[in-house]
């Protein structure tokens, strides 16, 4: 997988608050369309990304593209793995504020789960047994749900506690957030930001 440096926000005006974004989407891989036929949802992967460009994300994931059993910690991007494969996934990203101070504490820690990438596993058995209503957590295992609701927990983002620790994707669109884009994820670069986009296909 091609690796980037975590992204730098850009300087900000005001001090009071930063922003981070979740990604909500539906890849077409084997899995999202299984969790699409239980789920009748229209995303069923999540992502979090520090830097509104969306340049890299993070998430639970495939760790390589072409093979749906081995799951780990990854970085995505329209220009490498499985979004890169996956050329027409739909994506809606919203926005939310955090305090500064969170904001580089959550910056910190992924930095460090970048740095200790291999002691991070996907959590297979949970995924399956929350289909039953039944938790599993274990130690620095994940799939992209658990991993997103634990990090907006991190980040101080508001809501995001009170969401149930057996998430699903679009539960995190219940933390207070502004919608700024939904549409093919590879054309959120090329849209103007700072107002709701539908993308047509």
């Amino acid at each position: 997988m091609t690796e980037t440096a975590l992204a730098t926000p850009r300087a900000h005006s005001e001090d009071q608050t930063r922003k981070v974004y979740i990604v909500l989407s539906q890849t077409g891989t084997i899995l999202s369309r299984i969790l699409k036929l239980y789920t009748r949802a229209p995303y069923n992967h999540c992502s979090i990304a520090l830097c509104e460009d969306l340049e890299v994300m993070y998430s639970f994931g495939r760790l390589d593209p072409y093979n749906p059993f081995r799951g780990g910690f990854v970085q995505e991007s329209t220009r490498f793995g499985t979004f890169k494969r996956f050329k027409n996934t739909r994506a809606m990203v919203i926005e939310a504020e955090v305090t500064p101070e969170a904001y580089e504490a959550l910056r910190e820690h992924i930095r460090t789960m970048l740095r200790t990438r291999t002691e991070y596993h996907y959590n297979y058995l949970g995924l399956l047994l929350a289909a039953f209503r039944v938790r599993r957590a274990k130690r620095n295992c994940y799939y992209c749900s658990e991993f997103v609701r634990a990090m907006a927990i991190e980040a101080g983002v508001e809501g995001a506690e009170a969401i149930p620790p057996i998430v699903k994707p679009m539960y995190l669109l219940r933390v207070p957030h502004r919608r700024v884009f939904e549409g093919r994820l590879r054309d959120y670069p090329l849209l103007r930001r700072g107002r709701v986009v539908t993308a047509t296909v």
